[in-house]
C-alpha cells in the first residue's frame, strides 16, 4: 500500500502542477484580491475535490462516463458558470476609477466568501475533475485493497498536495499583486481574466466524454 500511495502521489503531483482552470482561479484571485481571498478560492476547490473523491469512492462518478446525458449536463452547467465569471470580470473592468492613484479597498469577508463559492463552483461543475479521480485512482489501487478506503486515502493525498501547491501559488501571486495596485493594471487583469474564463468555458463545451 505504501508503494502504491507513493506512486499515486508522484503521478498526482505532476497533474496538479500543470496549468489549468483551478490554478488559474487561485492565481487570479490572489493577485486581484490578496492572499486571503486566493486561499479562500483554494479552499473552495479543495472542498470540491473532497466531494468528487467521496463520490468516486461511492461509485457515483462512474455515471459521468456511463451516461452522456449526465456528463453533458454537468459540462454545460460548468461552461455557463465560467461564462458568467468571465462576463462579470469584463463588466468590472469597464468600471471607471476616479483616480489612477486611488488604492483599492481592503478585502472584506464577502470577498473571501465569493472566492470560496467560485472555487467550489468551478471544481464541482467541471466533469473532468470527477473523471480524473475515477480514471487515475484505479490504476494505483493494489490488488485486493478495499476500494472505498483506498479511494479516500488517495483523495486525501491529492488534496494535501493541492493545498501545498495553492499555498505556494497564492503567496507568490499575492506578492506580485502588491506591485500591481494601480487601477489601470487591475482593470487590465480583469479583462484578461474575463477572456480566459470564457476560453475555459469554450474548451469545456468542446470536451466529450
Amino acid at each position: 500500500m505504501i508503494a502504491a500511495a507513493l506512486a499515486f502521489a508522484a503521478a498526482a503531483m505532476i497533474i496538479n502542477v500543470a496549468p489549468g482552470l483551478d490554478t488559474f482561479l487561485v492565481l487570479r484571485t490572489s493577485i486581484a484580491q490578496g492572499r486571503r481571498c486566493g486561499m479562500a478560492a483554494a479552499l473552495g476547490i479543495l472542498t470540491g475535490c473532497v466531494l468528487w473523491g467521496l463520490a468516486t469512492a461511492a461509485g457515483l462518478t462512474a455515471l459521468l462516463t456511463a451516461s452522456h446525458v449526465a456528463y453533458d449536463v454537468v459540462r454545460i452547467c460548468g461552461a455557463a458558470y465560467l461564462v458568467w465569471l468571465g462576463a462579470t470580470a469584463l463588466w468590472h473592468a469597464r468600471k471607471k476609477k476616479p483616480s489612477e492613484d486611488v488604492r483599492p479597498e481592503p478585502v472584506v469577508a464577502e470577498g473571501r466568501l465569493a472566492a470560496f463559492r467560485a472555487g467550489v463552483g468551478t471544481n464541482l461543475l467541471n466533469p473532468k475533475a470527477g473523471v480524473f479521480y475515477m480514471s487515475l485512482i484505479p490504476q494505483f489501487m493494489p490488488h485486493g485493497a478495499p476500494v472505498f478506503g483506498t479511494t479516500v486515502l488517495f483523495t486525501a493525498i491529492d488534496v494535501v498536495e493541492l493545498a501545498v501547491w495553492y499555498w505556494i501559488v497564492s503567496g507568490a501571486a499575492a506578492a506580485l499583486g502588491e506591485r500591481l495596485r494601480r487601477p489601470s493594471v487591475r482593470r487590465r487583469l480583469e479583462q484578461v481574466s474575463g477572456v480566459a474564463f470564457i476560453g475555459f468555458a469554450a474548451g469545456l463545451l468542446a470536451d466529450r466524454p
